[in-house]
């Protein structure tokens, strides 16, 4: 080891388990909520109360959300074991909880802070680079790319920092000989390091497995419960060099460690898949508290439900060979049909995965943009309707709000604020009957789209872009003139009719609108006096719209 890495070390070291006191032994440099590590109920966070409710799984009830520093959030999650391809288990649930951070930071105004660990050395890992014969470091390097590719192209805002295992290593070390001094953990002859679950008594036992066993034969483990902090590794393993001997860290160790290198001795949120909670975060409270000394270091854990296939009672994973990747599903569909799929059910149930599934959420999504787009027909004046009730919008557009608003703040009820914006679109729809002239009242309209594109927004949604819409609009417009002139009729007495010449160019015309349609643009008109049709924008993998090809129909009804 160079001087430069001794010193990192003590360095670390001293972050971790601050400087000896004439005794020799070190102490905590960590006070306030996490200074004692009495009682095993969970305690209301004193702090700023943000007027959410969360379901707390340390609970099992809904609770006040109640933060550290007013306006902020500190938030870790687990991240991916990078040894293959994610798939839409993964995905529902990182999708899920970005989410509810844009909920927390768009409408609620809080500063989410959020981290996440790569877990890039693991069994799995060491497996994979065997079987392919290559170097775990590039395994672990090509899944991780791969994993944050596929991230971003669900749209799932990064974290503020990911941090990988192996490039913290030396602060694990630390962290575990703290836990050995603090008296819950001990070493093994062979060079394993174990967390002593009967050191903290009945404080063990929060999702589960509280129940006392006696270790198998043969085994090290002074209680079964016991799991391991350090492992000493086998031959031809990747391993670091530690006080207990050449290794590497246990699967729990990583996330307490990272954890509190990020955010210290107290954690406002921690989130992941219910198949985590035990033994996974249990194990973490367990060690974070015996290393912090405290009887609470995470105030509130967040559980996604599993996805499952439909008919399926098994979740969706990688050892049970049933799953769809990310890469794969998005040939089929789009990021916005995914997010709309994860919205239409509660964060923390179980979801059903299926085409029928999928389907329903393309169809609210095509409902939306077919609203959004009627109404901007109908502001520019292109669609004539009836007076509309508009006293009766605006009462529904504020009681939208307010269900929205109430489903959001009660432990983010996507499905409940979903269906308050598909009542409000209905509602829209009812009043936007084509027919003959009337007073206009676009102000509540205008209203109504702006506001369902807020929520959109919030949601991680986003229809188009606005600067295609212009593109595709004056593209548009182009072909409405020239097919215009291409209909114009001479006033032979002898032959009356189409101009010949121009009948090409009522065919270049058709090519294009059907050459649009599967890139997602549809153009309607809504009469055959109108020469300014409007444009659909919709996501690719979506178009399943027939187009009439007969020139009379295309006049007058749609798609044109």
């Amino acid at each position: 080891m160079s001087i430069c890495e001794t010193l990192f070390s003590f360095r670390l070291y001293f972050r971790f388990c601050g400087p000896p006191n004439k005794s020799g032994c070190t102490r905590s440099v960590h006070t306030g909520p996490c200074s004692n590590i009495s009682g095993t109920e969970w305690t209301k966070p004193s702090g700023f109360d943000t007027g959410l409710k969360v379901f707390n799984s340390l609970t099992k009830q809904k609770e006040p959300l109640i933060l550290a520093r007013e306006g902020v959030a500190t938030w870790y999650s687990c991240g991916p074991t990078v040894y293959d391809h994610a798939h839409l288990g993964h995905a529902c649930s990182y999708v899920r909880f970005d989410i509810v951070q844009r909920i927390l930071s768009k409408l609620f105004g809080i500063t989410v802070i959020h981290a996440m660990v790569i877990t890039d050395i693991d069994d799995k890992i060491i497996k994979r680079s065997w079987e392919e014969n290559i170097c775990s470091t590039v395994i672990a390097s090509m899944y991780e790319e791969e994993f944050k590719r596929d991230m971003l192209s669900l749209k799932v805002i990064p974290p503020a920092v990911y941090l990988r295992v192996t490039e913290n290593v030396p602060q694990i070390v630390a962290f575990i000989d703290r836990i050995i001094k603090n008296g819950h953990a001990y070493t093994t002859q062979e060079g394993d390091v174990y967390f002593d679950i009967k050191s903290i008594g009945e404080r063990y036992g929060k999702f589960g497995g509280a129940a006392d066993s006696q270790p198998e034969p043969g085994s090290h483990k002074r209680d079964a419960r016991d799991f391991a902090l350090w492992k000493k590794s086998k031959a031809g393993e990747p391993y670091w060099e530690s006080p207990w001997g050449r290794g590497r860290p246990g699967w729990h160790i990583e996330c307490s460690t990272i954890a509190s290198t990020v955010f210290g001795s107290q954690l406002d949120i921690h989130s992941g898949g219910i198949d985590l909670a035990f033994p996974h975060h249990e194990n973490e409270i367990a060690q974070s508290e015996a290393y912090h000394q405290c009887a609470q270091w995470a105030n509130y854990f967040l559980h996604s439900g599993h996805l499952h296939l439909k008919g399926s009672v098994e979740k969706m994973s990688k050892s049970l060979k049933n799953y769809i990747t990310i890469k794969d599903f998005l040939k089929s569909y789009s990021a916005n049909e995914f997010r709309m799929f994860c919205l239409l059910t509660k964060y923390r149930s179980a979801i059903d995965y299926s085409d029928g599934s999928m389907l329903e959420a393309r169809s609210s999504l095509e409902s939306i943009s077919s609203f959004i787009h009627d109404t901007q027909a109908y502001m520019k004046g292109q669609l004539q309707c009836a007076p509309v009730q508009e006293a009766f919008l605006w009462e529904r557009l504020a009681e939208a709000k307010s269900s929205v608003l109430k489903a959001l703040a009660e432990d983010f009820d996507t499905a409940r604020a979903v269906s308050a914006v598909m009542s409000l679109v209905h509602h829209g729809n009812r009043q936007l009957q084509p027919s003959g002239e009337g007073a206009r009242s676009p102000a509540v309209f205008a209203a109504i789209v702006t506001y369902i594109r807020d929520v959109l927004d919030v949601f991680g949604i986003e229809l188009h872009s606005g600067s295609m819409e212009g593109v595709v609009e004056q593209l548009a417009r182009f072909r409405s003139q020239v097919r215009a002139f291409a209909l114009a009729r001479h006033e032979s007495a002898t032959k009356p009719g189409l101009y010949p010449e121009r009948i090409p160019l009522l065919t270049a015309c058709d090519t294009l609108r059907n050459d649009l349609a599967p890139l997602g643009v549809i153009l309607k008109v809504f009469g055959p006096s109108s020469l300014t049709p409007t444009v659909e924008l919709y996501p690719l993998n979506t178009m399943q719209i027939p187009i009439s090809t007969s020139l009379i129909l295309d006049q007058i009804i749609f798609p044109i």
